[in-house]
């Protein structure tokens, strides 16, 4: 199914996954589309949706560097049908998400981003499509957890390709910045630590937009896993 988009707006529409409908928030740029960017929310068990603030604004730097930011809805969250599967099944709606951009738009270039859950199902995302060879020219990870975190949950988060973007707040209360520190420190990875910020980058968020459009104006570099 073809994507109905309005230049400068966002609109919302459904495609077919593997659990069900998928329902897509599309921002569209005001100007032709340069490329598709996948942007997930944080966790739906903690009233995570798409329309969350932070998925938001990395959906609007996106755009306004000419991307077609598409910013899905997990399972159990808004028209997603199915249920939340840890970041496994969300994972494979993300791809199909991507698979069917990718449809629609051949050749152009892929920005993975995300949020805390949804910066997790980015990176795990991005493992599976580099092994299928293709390229992801831009991944954003903002308050991505790694490792236990509140509400006892854990991340088995992986490694990820080396022209990620990673960003993390110094004073995050659900993810240590130690634990992201723990989790780069063996891909050599850098982390950009935005200070005085918490997990929700409260009061932060025009810091967080200035360091995702600066990596989205960086020439652009082969990934390496």
């Amino acid at each position: 199914m073809a994507l109905t988009i309005t230049p400068g707006t966002t609109t919302r529409t459904l495609i077919r996954g593997e659990a069900g409908d998928i329902e897509l928030l599309i921002d569209s740029p005001k100007d032709a589309v340069q490329g598709i960017a996948v942007v997930g929310h944080p966790h739906p068990m903690q009233g995570g949706t798409a329309d969350h603030k932070v998925p938001h604004q990395l959906a609007r730097e996106l755009t306004a560097h000419g991307f077609l930011a598409v910013r899905p809805n997990f399972r159990g969250v808004g028209a997603t049908q199915g249920e939340h599967d840890a970041g496994v099944g969300e994972t494979n709606d993300m791809l199909a998400v991507v698979d069917h951009l990718r449809e629609q738009y051949p050749g152009l270039p892929l920005a993975l981003a995300g949020f805390s859950f949804g910066a997790f199902v980015a990176a795990l995302a991005s493992v599976q499509l580099t092994q299928r060879g293709i390229a992801i020219d831009h991944l954003i990870l903002t308050g991505m957890p790694s490792g236990p975190v509140a509400n006892h949950r854990s991340y088995d988060t992986p490694p990820v390709p080396a022209n990620a973007l990673v960003i993390h707040g110094e004073d995050d209360e659900r993810v240590a910045l130690s634990a992201i520190f723990d989790w780069a420190r063996p891909q050599q990875l850098p982390v950009v630590v935005v200070p005085g910020a918490d997990h929700f980058f409260t009061g932060k968020l025009p810091v967080l937009r200035r360091q995702v459009a600066s990596y989205l104006e960086r020439p652009p570099a082969s990934a390496e896993a």
